[in-house]
């Protein structure tokens, strides 16, 4: 093997060298913007699922008051109609 040779090995390997290293550096830069991305996506996810959650416990609230509800109209419907039997034995 001469010198000539050598030269070109070594700068084969030098080349090879520098496009690894390239290579490492992109794809480093590349996974940091897509964790930066699913930081945010997760941050958003979490937003959402939080104002859906609070909605949920709006409803189960509302849904829990309607037997309250229904059993406050029924005696007032009893109330009402005691007072109108008053009124028509009155009258």
């Amino acid at each position: 093997m001469d010198a000539a040779n050598i030269v070109v090995i070594i700068v084969a390997l030098i080349g090879a060298l520098g496009t690894i290293i390239s290579n490492i550096v992109s794809n480093n830069k590349h996974a940091n913007e897509m964790d930066a991305k699913l930081d945010k996506q997760q941050a958003i996810t979490e937003t959402k699922l939080d104002a859906l959650t609070n909605e949920v416990k709006k409803h189960n609230n509302f849904a829990e008051e309607i037997p309250t509800i229904k059993a406050d109209i029924k005696n007032i419907e009893k109330r009402i109609d005691k007072l109108e039997s008053k009124i028509d034995r009155a009258g």
